[in-house]
């Protein structure tokens, strides 16, 4: 039996069950979902039931009966297959190569299965008639004097407008959809000479949607956030073209290696 200890916002569970999937998956084991820091954590709530995955919860008993392995180190650890398969989870495993081998099941179980919105319906099919970008603007949890502050900051203005440059370079009559947990900020400071659709309807019981509308776009723009990576990664467009930081960390943070994050098809800027 394969346990996983979920925490953080759905970007770090999606992260934390992909992992833990795939090693289930490799030793033909359950997997089962460990929710007990909910209990506690005020930051974000628990958000897989919104997908199609198999939600097996663990009993008080279930965390008795197998070993704790808590994640080495925060780049990809390339000796993860030999774990074993009495294990409990404990990490962000954040990266896309403990899970690659697996892409058809985890794209299958990392579909919304919860309906959308009426809003939602209806931004989904300007997003699939045009040629759509997402681009993702974290920063209510970002701000000065928030736990996220220590080791993340918020994406200057410049890194999204040379973004948008890189891409205007390779594509055209773009249609923008901005995602954002802060949306009149937005509005009051992102000034953008293109089309523009300001999705902000969500909340954060439903940030599901905002995943899923991402995913639609043929195109995106993310933060240096677990959450539009996400949206970036289960978009299905073939030909899609993915802008992210070259910097994930803030200044403070000295110690963690970043290298394995983005994707190498995804383009640093």
């Amino acid at each position: 039996m394969i346990i996983v200890r979920l925490i953080g916002g759905l970007g770090n569970q999606l992260f934390q069950y992909a992992m833990a999937r795939h090693l289930a998956e490799i030793n033909k084991v359950n997997l089962k979902l460990d929710l007990s820091k909910f209990e506690t954590y005020e930051l974000h709530q628990y958000s897989l039931s919104h997908f199609n995955i198999n939600e097996s919860i663990a009993l008080e008993s279930d965390l008795h009966a197998v070993k704790e392995f808590k994640e080495r180190h925060f780049h990809f650890d390339a000796n993860f297959k030999s774990l074993g398969d009495s294990l409990l989870l404990q990490g962000y495993w954040q990266s896309e190569k403990y899970f690659i081998d697996i892409l058809p099941i985890i794209k299958n179980e990392l579909r919304v299965k919860t309906s959308i919105s009426d809003k939602g319906n209806e931004l989904s099919m300007l997003i699939r008639a045009s040629n759509s970008v997402s681009l993702h603007i974290r920063r209510c949890d970002y701000k000065v004097g928030s736990y996220s502050d220590q080791i993340l900051d918020a994406m200057s203005m410049d890194y999204y407008f040379r973004a948008i440059k890189k891409l205007c370079e390779k594509e055209e009559n773009l249609k923008i959809f901005v995602f954002s947990d802060d949306p009149q900020w937005v509005k009051d400071n992102l000034k953008l000479e293109y089309s523009v659709v300001y999705v902000g309807h969500n909340t954060a019981e439903t940030n599901y949607e905002d995943l899923y509308l991402m995913s639609l776009c043929r195109h995106n723009i993310i933060a240096n956030s677990s959450f539009s990576w996400w949206g970036a990664w289960l978009n299905d467009n073939p030909d899609k073209k993915v802008y992210a930081p070259k910097r994930w960390f803030n200044s403070n943070v000295r110690n963690i290696d970043e290298k394995d994050i983005i994707p190498e098809s995804w383009v640093k800027v």
